[in-house]
């Protein structure tokens, strides 16, 4: 799946309960654990103490985390609530049905994930946990992020984007429901300026 060394292997199973039990959680979320999740076990520790690898700045070491699910809809704030528990960077790979599905945080606030796949596979490629972890986010995210610029910079114009398009989505629908001309013309206009922002990005 990952290819990851031996030196990394961890294999520890952690009990979903200690995710909602004595942290805040919503009734409709602490059900999603019950109810949606099989198991959690911690797979994997990507770091310069289990691999010829320096410590980053920024990512002092990166946990695999391997949850097993019921069905294969997920709600990414099963996610949220154990990075709040867990403060280091995770790599989460969901399975279900003999599938494989890869997300992974940036900041703990932008989520990306990979289609569920029958074979997951995933390149280990730099010589810091830093850019480790980069380069499973760029992985993960694919096309959603742009290469020619830093992380950063790449997942705040994401964002932007994603932001446009809902705006858009939602001006179209405004317009098809309008029956004042004038009105119409005014949400046109206010339309054209947001795709054409978009188109910039």
């Amino acid at each position: 799946m990952l290819n990851l060394p031996e030196s990394t292997q961890f294999d520890k199973r952690l009990p979903k309960q200690s995710f909602y039990e004595h942290m805040e959680i919503t009734p409709s979320l602490k059900r999603i654990f019950i109810d949606e999740i099989k198991n959690i076990y911690w797979r994997n520790k990507i770091a310069a103490s289990t691999m010829n690898i320096t410590q980053g700045d920024l990512v002092t070491e990166i946990e695999i985390f391997e949850i097993q699910l019921s069905k294969p809809l997920f709600n990414e704030e099963v996610l949220r609530q154990i990075d709040k528990a867990i403060p280091y960077h995770i790599l989460y790979i969901l399975t279900c049905n003999n599938k494989q599905q890869a997300w992974i945080g940036y900041q703990n606030k932008h989520y990306y994930h990979t289609e569920w796949m029958d074979h997951l596979s995933l390149e280990l490629t730099g010589i810091t946990t830093d850019a480790i972890y980069e380069n499973y986010v760029r992985q993960i995210a694919s096309s959603t992020l742009d290469k020619k610029t830093t992380l950063q910079e790449s997942v705040e114009i994401s964002e932007k984007k994603k932001k446009l398009q809902k705006q858009i989505k939602s001006l179209q629908s405004k317009v098809r429901k309008e029956t004042q001309f004038n009105r119409q013309v005014e949400l046109n206009s206010q339309l054209k300026k947001l795709m054409k922002e978009l188109e910039q990005l």
